[in-house]
């Protein structure tokens, strides 16, 4: 028996709740063709859907080619990756951690990344986001690795870590990291206003390149998060059944945590933490799907994809001609959603 077999709504037949689940998809899809079209045709200079399908198809290098094809693309590429990313490793951390009010810094990997970034630009004066996204990623992963070691301790045999050690030993070591940034970033505040850019969370001036270099490990952890949906179905249901379903807990759990950092840690390194999502989308995914990790983490997804795009394109036409960081935006929309989070008892249950 799987936890969505007694969950509330179970009542309904299978196949109605298959077609539900099924149409909701190729709604969010609609939903996310159209936010990309409006990130690709949108911002400080609006470009008609003509031309862009000109810029796309057959560019003469006129200046609405140029900006399609070189700014607005790669930026929209990065949102689309970054929004799937975001929500899918916040639904598996809220998952694995039961906590409702996680999200994937609670790893350490915001921090992680924050530090290694920092570090990077005060050692070797790297000033560029090409230079030090590699240090941001590899921060991450520490980071990772440090909070499940710690974690872990003394529960060798039982699964590894439990939900309770991960959280406090990645507040812990995130607590520990902030500090170590803010003393460098005090010690040479003038050489620091790139990581100052790079922390406010942003899609814009990001280079192509810096694509190519997070691709693979997004689809990595793409991969591996889908696979551990299953194993988190059963872990859902308590550690004992999961057992005896054949489950080995320590490898499920180590699965699911490798694809938060993969795809977390890619994201924070491309373009800053970018708060909220890894939160509120898990929480609207799950009304909509239920707590079957096999519909939930697409949900999770494609509604994060939606929401990074949309609050790009919103923080453009706010400020228009200058635009707001989609960090920020994201912020003043995830804010009261998480005060409706903590004081409606109900959503605060996984």
């Amino acid at each position: 028996m799987t936890r969505a077999a007694i969950a509330p709504g179970s009542a309904v037949p299978a196949p109605v709740r298959r077609r539900r689940r099924v149409l909701g998809i190729l709604l969010l899809a609609i939903a996310l063709v159209l936010a990309l079209v409006a990130s690709v045709a949108i911002g400080a200079k609006p470009v008609p859907l003509g031309d862009v399908w000109h810029a796309l198809t057959a560019p003469t290098g006129s200046e609405n080619d140029l900006i399609v094809n070189s700014l607005r693309i790669p930026r929209t590429i990065l949102g689309l990756l970054v929004g799937l990313a975001l929500g899918i490793g916040g639904a598996l951390l809220q998952g694995h951690t039961r906590n409702p009010l996680a999200d994937p810094g609670l790893l350490g990997v915001n921090q992680g990344a924050a530090f290694a970034v920092v570090l990077a630009i005060f050692t070797f004066g790297f000033t560029d986001l090409f230079s030090f996204v590699w240090f941001g990623f590899a921060g991450a992963l520490l980071a990772t690795v440090i909070v499940f070691a710690i974690g872990s301790a003394g529960t060798t045999g039982r699964g590894g870590p439990t939900p309770v050690t991960l959280a406090l030993s990645g507040a812990a070591v995130s607590a520990f990291l902030y500090a170590l940034s803010s003393a460098l970033i005090l010690l040479d505040a003038q050489s620091l206003e790139t990581f100052r850019f790079w922390r406010s969370g942003s899609l814009a001036g990001r280079d192509p390149e810096i694509i190519l270099q997070v691709l693979p490990f997004l689809l990595a952890g793409l991969v591996l998060a889908l696979a551990n949906a299953p194993g988190l179905n059963a872990v859902s249901l308590g550690e004992d059944v999961a057992r005896s379903l054949g489950q080995r807990i320590w490898l499920t759990r180590a699965l699911g945590i490798a694809a938060v950092t993969l795809l977390t840690g890619a994201s924070v390194a491309a373009c800053g933490p970018i708060g909220f999502v890894g939160l509120i989308v898990p929480h609207i995914a799950r009304a909509i799907t239920g707590p079957d990790y096999r519909w939930l983490l697409p949900y999770a997804g494609l509604i994060g994809a939606v929401l990074v795009l949309a609050s790009d394109v919103l923080g453009r036409v706010l400020a228009r001609p200058g635009e707001l960081q989609v960090g920020i935006m994201l912020a003043l929309v995830g804010s009261p959603f998480f005060v409706v989070l903590v004081r409606r008892r109900k959503l605060v249950s996984l």
